[in-house]
């Protein structure tokens, strides 16, 4: 009786052990899974964010490069202002200018 005792206690012992090795398997699988789920979403929120980087500089790169076309076309239209004040200044004052220039080389002191 002691023997069927005894290999009744070896039997479930046996069990015990399969059930706990099928639960760390079932832990070990579950973590694992885990594991695969939290890095596919980390690369999601990467690609994600990489995207809307990317587009934050091409909506900066555009804006920039847009304004550097009307940046340009600004200081065109400033200068081109300013050259024709000069010319009309310049205008206005020729025939004084041209005067006193025939002034001076026609009168020579002895």
């Amino acid at each position: 009786m002691d023997s069927v005792r005894g290999q009744g206690g070896i039997q479930m012992l046996l069990t015990a052990e399969q059930e706990a090795q099928q639960i760390v398997n079932s832990a070990r699988n579950s973590k694992m899974a885990r594991l695969r789920q939290a890095k596919e979403e980390a690369d999601r929120e990467v690609q994600q964010y990489r995207t809307n980087m990317e587009a934050d500089y091409q909506n900066k790169l555009s804006e920039t490069s847009g304004s550097s076309g009307s940046n340009v076309k600004r200081l065109e239209e400033e200068t081109d202002t300013k050259i024709k004040s000069l010319k009309e200044s310049a205008a206005k004052v020729q025939s004084d200018i041209v005067g006193m220039v025939m002034k001076y080389i026609t009168n020579v002191k002895i």
